[in-house]
C-alpha cells in the first residue's frame, strides 16, 4: 500500500462567543454558544460522478473501512486577533 498526505486548513469567521476549550484527554475542541461542542475532523464524501453530488456514506462498514486507513490526524485550532 502506498501512503498518502492530507493536509487540511480553514480559515472561518465564527461568532465571538465561541472559545477554545479541552477535552479530560487534553484535545481542543470548540465550545459552541448554544452549549455544543465542534471537533472538525476528516469525514469522507463519496460520489458516482465527480460532476454531481458529493455525500457522507450511509454505510457504517464502507466508513470504518476508510477510518481504518487513516494513520494519524492533527487537528490545531488558533483564534487569530488583528
Amino acid at each position: 500500500m502506498k501512503k498518502l498526505s492530507v493536509t487540511i486548513q480553514l480559515d472561518m469567521s465564527v461568532p465571538e462567543d465561541w472559545e477554545l476549550v479541552e477535552t479530560s484527554e487534553g484535545t481542543p475542541v470548540l465550545q459552541l454558544s448554544n452549549g455544543q461542542f465542534l471537533d472538525i475532523a476528516i469525514e469522507p464524501l463519496f460520489a458516482t460522478n465527480p460532476e454531481e453530488t458529493w455525500a457522507s456514506t450511509d454505510n457504517e462498514d464502507t466508513l470504518n473501512d476508510f477510518l481504518d486507513m487513516v494513520d494519524s490526524e492533527e487537528v490545531s485550532y488558533q483564534f487569530v486577533t488583528h
